[in-house]
């Protein structure tokens, strides 16, 4: 309340704000805070819940054992749940592969280009046609391997030759090479 003399009694100047923080300051203060709070505990589960899952995170990378592929012999494993082809190369296939030029091909891509150096006669590859996605033969033994010795996709006819490249048939492109790395001379770290 004022006096009689015109001038702000003491507790009516701070609730006027003239000496610092008002009690509705503070309370605003206090109350933005605890709903910052707030916020921060609701926020983390909800992004916490959207990273992959353990079993998830156990098929992004795989390790195949190729100790035992001798030349000629390819095996199958399964990546991401989608199967991967591991073929031990010839001297002869990799002659005849290295013999195409590349100028030729439909996807332009030399054995080189598919293979890691140091391992020229190791092709890792998904198994899977470019075509349509259906599962090519020619990685098990007694299987057709087409026309130029790789690959034949049964479903539609696409011949893949011995380094995974689209050779005849409606395929547009080569069998894929994934991300793989040597973690030994004898263990490939795909993924």
């Amino acid at each position: 309340m004022a006096d009689t003399t015109g001038t702000a009694t003491p507790d009516l100047a701070v609730e006027n704000g003239e000496d610092g923080v008002r009690r509705r300051d503070f309370i605003n203060i206090a109350a933005v805070g605890a709903a910052g709070v707030g916020g921060v505990f609701v926020v983390i589960p909800l992004i916490s819940q959207m990273a992959p899952s353990q079993d998830v995170l156990a098929e992004s990378s795989t390790e195949v054992d190729i100790s035992a592929i001798e030349p000629g012999q390819a095996i199958k494993a399964i990546f991401r749940k989608q199967p991967l082809f591991v073929r031990r190369l010839t001297d002869a296939e990799m002659g005849e592969a290295n013999s195409v030029a590349t100028g030729s091909l439909r996807d332009a891509e030399s054995l080189d280009d598919r293979t890691k150096e140091g391992h020229r006669d190791i092709l890792v590859t998904m198994g899977v046609c470019t075509h349509l996605g259906c599962v090519p033969l020619g990685a098990a033994d007694g299987e057709n391997k087409g026309e130029y010795g790789g690959y034949f996709c049964p479903c539609h006819g696409s011949h893949y030759d011995t380094a995974g490249r689209i050779r005849k048939g409606p395929a547009p492109t080569n069998l894929l090479v994934p991300d793989y790395e040597f973690s030994s001379d004898t263990v490939i770290q795909v993924g």
